[in-house]
């Protein structure tokens, strides 16, 4: 790994930190700015939009992407380097997240040029917000299994069903929808992608409480909802490939989830009084903040795998993985001893409490992260079963042990495990990060979906016992 910034990055570095100190304020710990409470305060996306708008004018809202796409034509490298330093400064990122990371990118990619040319400069500018209408009830973790209809009639679709989980439908001026357009064939190629208005006459917008207070998930109904086949990204049955792109996009976003981090928990407890000092001062809370530490520099420093191969032009390996499956494991941890800390008052979401609450809002906040992940850590623990980069899985799990976890074969001609799954997992394939290409000629197998879901079993406890925690 390096650990430095090369001329060029440090240069980059310093030309990002100086537009964000001209146009922010540094956070400091227990800003809520950067939390769902943050978000939703009146007047935060308003402001986020104004912040955006100088972001685009500045030259660093789109920094990787190509220049006819309207953006900087930069590196993605350089796009990791400016989002560590935003993340040091009071801004709210979170309303563009789905436009810039995933939506955009995706009409970009599949769209046609005239799509492009309408959506791509607002949206990098702030002026418009997207939202992903994939997830649905009963559907899980596999999108190939919705049953929203979108049925042709003349030159239009009409589309009807239900999504759920939509975040920012409320707010969004428009959206990206898979729906099934032929029943009749395999689930994943019956899918057809569309974009459509969120202010479309049939489609109402449910915001769902959380207990938290957020209301940031929405339910989205679709009752007749007509919309003209110009809105179609993609062939008429292509939803699933469309599809691909958008989950690949969601695998490759950078950024940190919003803390509390080692500095609140320290922070906080120098702030509680016992009656031998400060928290601060009690050797068992100095242990609990050293470990929670070093396991922060573990993330900090596989980070750094990943920056190195951006760095020097490569694909990064499956070490965002290993970051997803502790990242949210950690955040739980810590936002817990924070509330133990606290004690009875640990409830309490105020102003008045020690870094104004922040550590019962996350709490919240990160149960509701890994209740809506637990299929994708599933995935995640196989990417990392399946991956040989750096030798680094079969180091930890030994290939004949990746063997037994997805009953897969050694592939010599490409050096990796091939995995084979029935048709009832086949987003696995995609998001163990095969091509969009293979992912289309894989066969499915009689094979009992149950012994899949032993492997996982099986899987979490080789992770575990060689660290994988």
């Amino acid at each position: 790994m390096d650990f430095s910034d090369s001329p060029q990055e440090a240069a980059f570095r310093v030309e990002a930190r100086a537009f964000l100190e001209s146009v922010a304020e540094r956070r400091k710990p227990g800003e809520v700015l950067g939390y769902r409470r943050g978000q939703e305060r009146p007047g935060a996306l308003e402001a986020a939009k104004a912040f955006q708008a100088r972001k685009y004018a500045a030259g660093f809202a789109g920094i990787a992407w190509p220049k006819e796409w309207g953006g900087r034509g930069g590196t993605a490298i350089q796009q990791v380097i400016y989002s560590q330093e935003e993340a040091l400064f009071n801004v709210i990122p979170w309303f563009f997240s789905s436009s810039l990371g995933l939506l955009i990118p995706t009409i970009c990619a599949c769209g046609t040029q005239e799509q492009r040319e309408r959506f791509a400069p607002p949206a990098l500018k702030g002026e418009e917000v997207w939202c992903q209408l994939f997830s649905e009830p009963g559907g899980g973790s596999d999108l190939a299994a919705l049953r929203t209809r979108a049925e042709r009639d003349g030159d239009d679709w009409v589309i009807n069903g239900q999504k759920i989980w939509t975040s920012g439908a409320h707010y969004a001026n428009f959206g990206c929808l898979v729906a099934r357009s032929d029943p009749s064939v395999p689930k994943h190629k019956g899918l057809t992608y569309f974009w459509l208005d969120m202010k479309t006459p049939g489609l109402e917008i449910r915001p769902i409480k959380q207990m938290s207070g957020s209301r940031h998930f929405n339910e989205v109904f679709f009752t007749d909802v007509r919309i003209p086949d110009s809105q179609r990204i993609g062939a008429i049955g292509d939803g699933w490939k469309v599809s691909i792109t958008t989950l690949m996009n969601e695998r490759h976003m950078t950024g940190d989830a919003p803390g509390p981090d080692v500095s609140e928990l320290i922070e906080l407890a120098r702030g509680i009084e016992t009656e031998h000092g400060t928290a601060l001062d009690d050797p068992a809370v100095q242990e609990r903040i050293a470990e929670f530490y070093v396991r922060t520099q573990g993330l900090r420093f596989t980070k750094f795998r990943t920056m190195t191969a951006l760095s020097r032009g490569e694909t990064p390996g499956p070490q965002s993985s290993i970051g997803k499956l502790v990242t949210a494991s950690k955040l739980q941890d810590i936002t817990s001893y924070g509330l133990d800390l606290l004690g009875m008052a640990g409830g309490d979401t105020s102003p008045d409490m020690p870094l104004n609450g922040i550590f019962e809002e996350a709490l919240h906040r990160v149960r509701d992260t890994r209740l809506s992940s637990l299929g994708r850590d599933h995935v995640e623990r196989h990417i990392l079963v399946d991956a040989d980069v750096a030798g680094q899985a079969e180091h930890a799990l030994g290939d004949d042990v990746a063997q037994d976890l997805v009953g897969a074969a050694r592939d010599p001609e490409r050096g990796r495990v091939q995995q084979r799954f029935p048709e009832d997992a086949a987003e696995w394939h995609v998001r163990a990060g095969l091509d969009a290409g293979h992912a289309e000629h894989i066969e499915p197998e009689p094979r009992d979906f149950l012994q899949l879901r032993g492997d996982n079993e099986l899987a979490d406890r080789r992770l575990r016992s060689r660290g994988f925690t």
